[in-house]
């Protein structure tokens, strides 16, 4: 893959080496590697907060991109890294459902990443980002087969939390996805599921708060006023006019959240 696009998505934040360090070894494999930072801001072991970001993002990138997504609560047990193709393009992760969402999307292949030649020749515990994604990664970009990493398994792990819960013919229970820099709290109903929203009066149950009122816009809304809107990734989000509804509600990251429509 001459000039190969790789993208790097991980709760490993900006303070430390770690970044850096997965670069390094990515460019010492493949020179002319192309690097994009999806974000390393994901909440820490926050896998469900990860596998929204990189399914909203994976979609905008051209066939052939390669996506390393590390948030790795498990790292150094037995769980499983994994080289998904999807798509057209190709992720690199741990088996620990961070790739729900993509394996959703569509047709998918899953394999072991298990042929030590695309790993570095010592693999520690805690820093599988370095020894194990990134050069699985580099390989993949400098014209490795993917057949050559692993075999094909059907048992990857799924996160069964992304999915809303049906309380009653017309309830919902979900979670908090992610807070985004704003407050907003997105959650995991997306709208293509429940366009009865738009037409029929609803209640979105989260912290103390009851919020009847769904909005096209922020500006349509007073300053501080809890809503619920539809967000750019297609999920009902709650934000706040220019202010955080996380802090209103004393929500974050996994949070639950109910819905329910009223016919009546």
């Amino acid at each position: 893959m001459p000039n190969a696009l790789i993208t790097l998505t991980t709760d490993f934040g900006h303070s430390d080496h770690f970044v850096g360090t997965m670069k390094g070894v990515i460019v010492g494999i493949a020179p002319k590697a192309r690097i994009v930072d999806i974000t390393h801001g994901v909440q820490p072991y926050n896998v469900a907060e990860a596998a929204f970001e990189i399914a909203q993002a994976w979609k905008y990138f051209p066939k052939g991109a390669i996506h390393v997504v590390v948030v790795d609560p498990g790292v150094g047990s037995d769980r499983r890294p994994i080289l998904v193709q999807a798509g057209g393009q190709y992720f690199i992760a741990p088996d620990n459902g961070v790739l729900s969402m993509i394996y959703d999307a569509g047709p998918h292949k899953v394999r072991i990443i298990s042929n030590p030649k695309f790993k570095l020749s010592n693999v520690s515990r805690t820093f599988h980002g370095r020894d194990v994604f990134a050069p699985a990664a580099a390989h993949l970009a400098a014209g490795a087969k993917p057949a050559a990493f692993g075999k094909l398994v059907a048992d990857h792990a799924r996160l069964v939390t992304l999915q809303p819960a049906r309380l009653t013919k017309h309830a919902w229970r979900g979670i908090v996805l992610k807070v985004d820099r704003f407050g907003n709290l997105i959650t995991n109903f997306d709208i293509a599921h429940f366009a009865a929203l738009k037409t029929r009066p609803f209640e979105m149950r989260a912290g103390e708060a009851c919020i009847h009122r769904l909005a096209l816009h922020y500006a349509e809304t007073a300053i501080g006023e809890l809503f619920v809107i539809v967000g750019s990734s297609g999920y009902l989000e709650i934000g706040a006019n220019q202010a955080s509804a996380a802090a209103q509600l004393g929500c974050g990251a996994g949070a639950p959240v109910e819905l329910e429509i009223y016919y009546t």
